[in-house]
């Protein structure tokens, strides 16, 4: 039978003892981390969420007390009380190195049977493990740290924002089904059969109906649901740092938020981030970089060739201009020496995975030039080409051409951040931070035979582009913003429409009847007749800004409870059958013979 706490309390975490706390008497409790028995002497390292605090057992150790802690292993909940001392051999490598507390007292609060893995940070298990028994995961140093920082953060973003005079302002879980965007998880409805709840994609609707009420400014921790194909930094469920401002422009907006990374990153880092952030746009991010979150730690730009080679007798090349799209390239400079020929076949179908028919290339080394496309141009091209693209020796030139521009950005801008990693051109402990503006408002569904919203269908166009939103959608530019930190979208947001003849504009323009929008959107619609305030917001993706800040891979690192790729959850095995009574309720009949679909 386990021993109770009986009447004993925590006086400290481990790691908040220094050797300003010798003499001191404590009740410190947690995990055994580690024991070391050296027959008349009994080592103990305990474990809680702070961090290891050795426990000290010896000949002056009451033997009752010495027994008990011979009986000890490995995850053991126990509780100490003790008198902090001086370490003999100090351990540089942990924060309480220099002091141990010798135990008076000791219980055991609870046994463990050995765990299915070490819990330590070194621990070398196939994820599936530890997603399986996450609970015994999260007892890791480095998972209790990515818990602890995502609390911070969410911390200084309420302190932060409550300083500049937001309001926390919780909307609904249960909402209304609408188009646009991923695909709605919905809940059926007991009391209304054949009816049902959507999970909030974002509370789009709800805050900017907030601006509406006259609350000015709001801000929200939002947990958000999609039910779409999941990657690293993805998650069915996820949270937003979600605000909204009125009576506010694109500067606003965005001053106020680089204040908000700045104070977060100092308060939860201790690094300084300059501010201003640069801006760039979405032409320049995809012309330079193949992407409109654009990773600029390192160079290997995009260069464009369309002009060099639109005459060029070579069919690829020509052909793909004449298609409407281009020929771009990268110049892995030094590269010969990492990219042989076998490998740069590697790369070939490394951008065929994001549609390129192929990859073409010039590799000049020290003693050769091998070239997959130059033997079919003329002089003055490959000239130029080499001129352009600021060839030397021991450079690897890597081409891509395609009649569809979307794929040479595509593949290039992932090309670019593949050789980055292979080549290590990337400082560990670096934050890069800028704004990407002028988003295309429209762009074009080839599944839908539509235009659809770039970002969502409240997005303000472009005052110098509003008369073209029907005449001409693909040439309108919104006033939208992303933030990028690392390559990796951050955080963003628009101008919202606050004008109803403009909004219904936008809906037309989308291919909305009035009849549809009023359908899906009426109470927005009816709302904005009643005084709307200029107003625009953003949301920030909490999980993948904590997994940033701790460089971490994946967004399921910082997050207590994630699912894996197929939306399921290995320890609580979710999704999974219910009762038919539960479904009778629910006016839900499962049909046997259909089959799922497969993704």
């Amino acid at each position: 039978m386990a021993d109770t706490m009986n009447g004993l309390k925590r006086t400290n975490y481990c790691t908040e003892l220094t050797i300003d706390n010798i003499g001191k008497e404590v009740v410190v409790a947690g995990w055994v981390q580690k024991i070391r028995n050296l027959g008349n002497l009994l080592f103990i390292d305990l474990r809680d969420r702070s961090g290891i605090l050795q426990l000290a057992f010896d000949d002056a150790t009451a033997r009752e007390v010495f027994e008990k802690a011979e009986t000890l292993r490995g995850e053991y909940v126990i509780m100490a009380k003790g008198v902090v001392r001086k370490r003999e051999a100090i351990n540089k490598d942990i924060k309480t190195g220099d002091i141990e507390i010798f135990v008076v007292d000791l219980r055991i609060l609870g046994k463990a049977q050995t765990p299915p893995f070490e819990i330590t940070d070194t621990t070398n298990v196939k994820e599936e493990l530890r997603l399986k028994y996450r609970y015994l995961d999260l007892r890791r140093s480095e998972m209790q740290r990515a818990i602890q920082m995502r609390h911070k953060i969410v911390k200084v973003a309420r302190d932060y924002y409550d300083e500049h005079n937001f309001l926390e302002i919780e909307t609904p879980i249960l909402i209304k089904s609408t188009p646009e965007g991923a695909r709605d998880y919905l809940v059926p409805s007991r009391l209304h059969e054949g009816k049902f709840y959507a999970l909030p994609q974002s509370p789009q609707l709800y805050k900017q109906l907030l601006m509406l009420s006259g609350f000015d400014r709001y801000l929200q921790i939002a947990r958000c649901f999609r039910d779409e194909d999941l990657r690293a930094d993805r998650q069915p469920e996820f949270t937003q740092i979600d605000l909204e401002m009125s009576f506010a422009d694109e500067e606003d907006i965005m001053c106020t938020n680089e204040g908000f990374i700045k104070r977060v990153m100092k308060d939860a880092l201790g690094v300084d981030i300059e501010t201003p952030f640069r801006r760039i746009s979405y032409a320049e991010a995809m012309n330079r970089y193949g992407s409109d979150k654009p990773d600029t730690r390192f160079g290997l730009e995009l260069i464009d060739l369309s002009d060099i080679l639109k005459n060029t007798e070579f069919k690829v090349f020509a052909g793909a201009i004449a298609g409407g799209g281009s020929v771009r390239a990268i110049n892995v400079k030094d590269g010969a020496h990492h990219l042989s020929r076998k490998e740069i076949d590697k790369l070939t179908d490394f951008v065929k995975t994001y549609k390129a028919k192929g990859l073409a290339y010039t590799r000049l080394t020290e003693d050769s030039e091998t070239s997959s496309f130059e033997k079919f141009l003329n002089e003055e091209e490959k000239n130029a080409i080499r001129e352009r693209m600021g060839a030397k020796k021991g450079d690897v030139l890597l081409v891509v051409a395609d009649a569809d521009n979307n794929v040479v950005y595509d593949s290039l801008g992932a090309l670019r951040c593949e050789m980055a990693d292979r080549l290590g051109l990337i400082k560990e402990g670096t934050f890069d931070l800028l704004w990407v503006t002028d988003f295309p408002l429209f762009e074009y569904s080839e599944e839908e035979n539509r235009y659809v919203a770039k970002h969502h269908p409240f997005t303000m166009p472009k005052v110098e582009d509003i008369d073209m939103v029907e005449k001409d959608p693909a040439h309108c530019l919104a006033r939208a913003y992303d933030m990028v930190m690392n390559g990796c979208e951050v955080g963003g947001g628009s101008v919202r429409i606050n004008d109803p003849e403009l909004q219904e504009r936008m809906f037309k323009a989308l291919g909305f009847t009035m009849e549809d929008a009023r359908e899906k959107f009426g109470f927005l619609i009816d709302a904005y007749k009643y005084g709307a305030p200029p107003h625009c917001g953003m949301a920030f993706g909490l999980d993948r800004l904590v997994m940033l800040m701790l460089e971490k891979d994946s967004i399921r690192d910082v997050i207590a409870f994630p699912k894996v790729q197929n939306a399921s959850e290995p320890m609580s095995q979710c999704p999974n059958t219910v009762e038919d009574k539960s479904l009778r309720e629910l006016h839900i009949k499962i049909d046997a013979s259909a089959q799922p679909e497969t993704k």
